[in-house]
């Protein structure tokens, strides 16, 4: 059985206390801030390094199109085998269809992209089909939609699984993936190619991932390297929607912790209706405190004028992405090395017939963090801090390439004083609840 359950680590389990951490955390970040404010004064990082080229044989091996064909494939058959349990499995717990989707597609799939790159752009069912029926289609995508769509379909799913009366039942999330995969081909025959990469909520939650990757391609070139990834990170596409993307899942995370706290249960557990409006407007207003608050602090500068103001929030984004990736690393980080074990084991016997497809059954899961749940709470911090203080080097460098000469300093006044306070309500959420 697999239990929606994100972490184990609570604050008793720290080797420091509760306070110490929150407060430590805080100064750590704030001590970096001022050691790059005064030493570091020109830009390091550009998204036209060049990077280190990969072995030749590894690079015919990833663009080959039969291997990547073949990795297509197989997670096709993957999909068709964990729908297998989705539509004629048990509407009951043992079913392996929920922890599959929960584990290894929303919380697998992006730490994958972080190893290795945009892995979703080869596995996608739906763009396999797509590119299997219409191998020609021109694009007629709008680019005024940008990432909106993708935004749209995050914030869908993480209300599906904060927010709704039922996030692991059967039925429910069946009709949700039918919804995804008719709106994601539809797309695609209308607008074309591009839909997927613009609009698929898990395409764009791969790319943002892979922006911390070591591995990218090069821009001149188009050819895999291996390289700095805060030079991987400016390559993030500046794209209407960008911020709204990147705040769904900072955000969507932040409440996710949130619903742990006692207040917050006792307010909210009285009946269903209450329950599921209270829960969709709290994980709407984490969202938009996000989103504001980030916007606000990357336009706090003096010196530019409207344009580049307007700019500045975009041009910015990407520093939130180790934040984001941070956080969903210190949050979900025992739920997939726990809870990904039983999700891959139940796969064994996806109808609950007592089969033991390749044996998976037979596996003894070490869970791993549920026995150390003092290496997961150190480990939340660590992730977290480390999120944030990558942060700030992205925030600061980007910023001496954005700004006048003249308010390089003042003008990331705001930004700092917007991580810092990040950096103390995510640990707080993490760990207070």
């Amino acid at each position: 059985m697999l239990v929606l359950a994100h972490g184990v680590g609570e604050p008793e389990d720290l080797p420091i206390s509760y306070t110490s951490a929150m407060v430590g955390g805080a100064w750590v970040l704030t001590f970096t801030f001022a050691v790059v404010f005064f030493a570091w004064r020109t830009p390091r990082f550009t998204a036209d390094a060049p990077g280190r080229p990969l072995p030749p044989w590894l690079v015919t091996v990833i663009d080959s199109r039969p291997v990547r064909a073949g990795v297509a494939g197989v997670a096709l058959l993957l999909t068709a085998w964990i729908l297998l349990a989705a539509f004629f499995g048990p509407n009951t717990d043992e079913n392996p269809f929920p922890g599959n989707v929960y584990v290894l597609l929303w919380v697998g799939m992006p730490v994958l992209s972080l190893l290795i790159g945009p892995i979703w752009r080869v596995v996608s069912p739906t763009r396999t089909i797509h590119t299997a029926l219409h191998r020609r289609q021109a694009d007629r995508y709008p680019h005024e939609w940008g990432y909106w769509p993708a935004a749209i379909g995050l914030f869908a799913f993480t209300w599906l699984e904060l927010a709704s009366p039922s996030p692991d039942s059967v039925p429910v999330l069946r009709v949700w993936l039918l919804i995804y995969v008719v709106f994601m081909l539809a797309g695609g025959f209308i607008t074309g190619p591009l839909w997927f990469r613009r609009a698929d909520p898990f395409d764009t939650y791969s790319v943002v991932a892979s922006r911390l990757s070591p591995f990218r391609r090069n821009r001149a070139t188009g050819v895999p390297v291996a390289g700095n990834p805060m030079n991987t990170l400016l390559t993030m596409p500046v794209r209407p929607g960008t911020l709204a993307v990147l705040a769904v899942l900072l955000g969507s995370t932040a409440f996710d912790s949130f619903t742990e706290f006692p207040q917050w249960k006792s307010f909210a557990d009285r009946d269903d209706a209450t329950d599921v409006a209270a829960a969709s407007l709290a994980l709407l207003g984490f969202v938009l405190i996000v989103a504001t608050t980030f916007w606000l602090a990357a336009q706090a500068t003096g010196g530019v004028d409207s344009r580049r103001r307007g700019e500045l929030p975009g041009k910015m984004a990407h520093s939130l992405i180790p934040i984001a990736v941070g956080y969903v690393l210190a949050h979900y980080a025992s739920y997939l090395v726990d809870r990904g074990q039983d999700a891959v084991i139940a796969l064994g016997d996806p109808l609950d017939r007592g089969w033991n497809v390749l044996w998976l059954r037979d596996i003894q899961p070490e869970h791993v963090f549920a026995e150390h749940p003092g290496l997961l709470a150190g480990t939340k911090v660590v992730f977290v801090l480390a999120g944030h203080i990558i942060a700030v080097f992205a925030a600061h460098d980007r910023a001496l390439g954005l700004l006048p000469r003249a308010h390089q300093r003042t003008g990331q006044l705001a930004m700092m004083l917007t991580m810092v306070a990040y950096t103390f309500l995510g640990l707080y959420l993490l760990l207070g609840g």
